[in-house]
């Protein structure tokens, strides 16, 4: 494996993170700041318990997921589509790197930018509301985990896209409905049936019932499920990059 490689890419990558500061950390975290002063503050301190946690903390790992879920779509959709726009992914093509050193070299870096943009925002809102996490271990992994595969997902996006447009039309159009119809702001027992059944389509619930479980040991979805659940949706979306690199679809437009 050229490790050389992957460390160029990893480094350029996070280069561009620091010289957008305010666009990559500081916008997102002020973003999910209103949340908490709005959701968190005003309106949960008039609301009642919801399974014996405070509406203000209940919130806070679906907000999390909700930030962690887009920028990660983000940062790699629009890390390997500029090459792709430019024309210098030709000179990545080029070189003796291997899919699977790209691969880990653009997804690395895109993952290394939402577990550190979810940990800031969880330092944030120890500044609004009181928390305590009972599996932090636990909390660590699903973090990691759901960067990754996200990630990969908005990597795949990146080669699919063929305009700065398509990058924000399933972030915006799928992700963003799905994760707030997914129980970002409340628990799917409070809904009536049959949309509580329905709910249970959607990937999402699943990967906010995990995060939740390992905050406060509470979840929608048993803890099991949810972590094959992310598995699944990690294995389908290796398998589809892999499948790209292996036909070379759409790589080089």
């Amino acid at each position: 494996m050229n490790l050389y490689a992957i460390r160029a890419i990893y480094k350029f990558e996070m280069s561009r993170t620091f010289r957008t500061l305010m666009q990559s950390i500081a916008s997102p975290v002020l973003s999910t700041s209103l949340y908490f002063i709005v959701f968190g503050t005003a309106i949960g301190s008039r609301m009642g318990n919801i399974d014996g946690i405070s509406y203000g903390a209940f919130i806070i790992p679906g907000l999390v997921m909700l930030s962690l879920l887009s920028e990660s779509i983000s940062n790699a959709s629009f890390g390997i589509f500029f090459p792709k726009f430019s024309g210098t992914i030709y000179e990545v093509l080029s070189a003796p790197v291997s899919s699977m050193e790209i691969v880990i070299g653009y997804v690395g870096a895109a993952a290394t930018k939402s577990v550190t943009l979810g940990l800031l925002i969880l330092l944030t809102a120890q500044l609004f509301v009181d928390y305590h996490i009972q599996h932090p271990v636990w909390m660590l992994a699903f973090l990691i985990l759901t960067a990754i595969t996200f990630s990969l997902f908005g990597f795949i996006i990146g080669i699919w896209a063929d305009d700065f447009q398509k990058l924000q039309v399933i972030p915006l159009m799928v992700i963003t409905p799905l994760t707030f119809l997914g129980g970002a702001f409340y628990s799917i027992s409070m809904l009536p049936q049959p949309w509580q059944t329905l709910t249970l389509f959607n990937p999402v619930v699943y990967l906010i019932s995990g995060f939740r479980w390992a905050f406060y040991g509470v979840a929608d979805v048993n803890v099991a499920v949810s972590l094959g659940m992310t598995l699944v949706f990690l294995l389908i979306c290796l398998t589809t990059v892999w499948w790209i690199f292996r036909t070379g679809y759409r790589i080089r437009t």
